[in-house]
């Protein structure tokens, strides 16, 4: 949610800014708010100035009291109940205005930064740099599911049957390397000094509205039957949720910690659930980066934190690009995105294996999060980024990884998670 001083003071730029991602039927909000905050400002004076004077003629009737003038004492007295009721209607008002204010509020997305290329949706997103020599084998490369199956490490029909399309068993070796690269990922993240943190796996609707946009919550979040609960989509919800209401010492800046859990999507949209692999799933795992800091070092971390997950696959043998995203396929809260995209010798293109994404304050206005600082409490900015989210990213590890004869070599980093295992062999 952007601060209600850029529509009050540069509404053009609040409108530019919704043109650049192509959501123009949000213009007439811009309008809409402005004109309720000048009512809601009216409002509020009206209330303000009402009060004083309330509790000037207060004052009055004690001292009209004390010298015995009862009857003007009683007038005033007439008077000073109709300004109760004045400023009961006004205080409605005020909270109906306030109410309404802030639900359109929510609908305006982020002022997004200038170095954002501008585009309608993924199709138009911009590649910045690659990392690692992208590789075709003279060797076909089966389809993931199908190479899982071979080394008996996946079960669909079971999920089948236990829980419906879009999930899955992992089996044996194959379910081991899934948890090898989320322990090696939570190593390597305390290795660059963040706070390992496991959270909540379910959070309210508070929280869910204060950390993503409205279209994200209805295409993602699974909500509990009967509670004010839902069921995380990636840790960052709960992560972020943690310092809501709080005001956290400039001192402590920045939090960096990083997180595992479960996440749990209804990936509604044309892409659709796979019937047969593990890529686009309702349920997977993930271990992800957080970031409060002060605003001004937003970008040196949104900079630190995509190189990790580079650095991150790379020690996997993985070749990664990192891919720039365009206005348009920015959701509405954020500043500034990149991609990290994983080769696929079995496609020949490239894959998404992580996102990482700047907020600026947005999340932390929704939430009440401030630091305290010398010159007194500010909104802190908050970022995001995917360490590896699985299976996905083991789908990138096992294609790079694949051999002529069936057989996965484990790549060094991952083999202590494997008891030393080298090689993943046929069964």
């Amino acid at each position: 949610m952007i601060d209600i001083k850029l529509i009050r003071e540069n509404k053009e730029l609040v409108k530019e800014n919704i043109r650049k991602k192509f959501q123009d039927e949000k213009l007439p909000l811009v309008d809409e708010i402005e004109k309720l905050d000048i009512e809601y400002r009216d409002c509020k004076k009206k209330g303000d100035d009402l009060r004083a004077l309330k509790n000037s003629k207060s004052s009055e009737i004690g001292a009209l009291m004390r010298v015995g003038k009862k009857e003007e004492a009683a007038k005033v007295k007439e008077e000073v109940s109709k300004y109760g009721n004045e400023l009961d209607e006004l205080g409605k008002r005020e909270e109906e205005l306030e109410a309404i204010i802030k639900e359109k509020m929510m609908v305006i997305p982020n002022i997004i930064a200038d170095s954002v290329p501008v585009g309608k949706d993924d199709s138009e997103n911009v590649e910045i740099e690659k990392f690692g020599e992208p590789v075709v084998p003279d060797y076909e490369i089966p389809y993931h599911a199908d190479i899982i199956n071979a080394l008996n490490g996946l079960d669909k029909d079971a999920s089948g049957r236990t829980s419906g399309n879009g999930f899955y068993y992992l089996m044996g070796d194959i379910a081991r390397l899934h948890s090898a690269m989320l322990s090696y990922a939570r190593d390597f993240m305390i290795d660059k000094g963040f706070t390992y943190c496991v959270p909540p796996f379910m959070i309210r609707s508070d929280v869910v509205t204060g950390v993503m946009s409205f279209a994200e919550m209805e295409n993602m979040m699974y909500k509990i039957e009967g509670e004010d609960l839902y069921l995380i989509g990636t840790s960052e919800h709960s992560m972020i949720g943690k310092f809501k209401g709080q005001i956290v010492k400039e001192s402590d800046l920045p939090l960096a910690l990083t997180s595992y859990s479960p996440c749990f999507r209804k990936e509604v949209g044309a892409h659709g659930i796979e019937e047969r692999g593990i890529y686009r799933v309702h349920q997977f795992e993930k271990q992800e980066m957080v970031v409060l800091c002060k605003p001004e070092d937003a970008m040196d971390w949104y900079n630190k934190m995509w190189s990790y997950t580079v650095e991150f696959f790379r020690s996997l043998d993985v070749p990664v690009r990192t891919l720039e995203c365009c206005s348009g396929d920015l959701a509405d809260l954020k500043v500034k995105s990149c991609d990290v995209e994983a080769w696929s010798p079995r496609q020949q293109k490239y894959f998404e294996v992580g996102s990482c994404s700047t907020l600026g304050d947005a999340q932390a206005r929704r939430l009440g999060i401030r630091a305290k600082g010398e010159n007194g409490n500010y909104l802190v900015a908050t970022l995001n980024n995917t360490v590896v989210a699985s299976p996905r990213g083991m789908i990138a590890v096992i294609e790079n990884n694949y051999n002529e004869d069936g057989t996965i070599n484990i790549p060094k980093a991952l083999q202590p998670y494997m008891g030393g295992k080298e090689k993943i062999e046929l069964k």
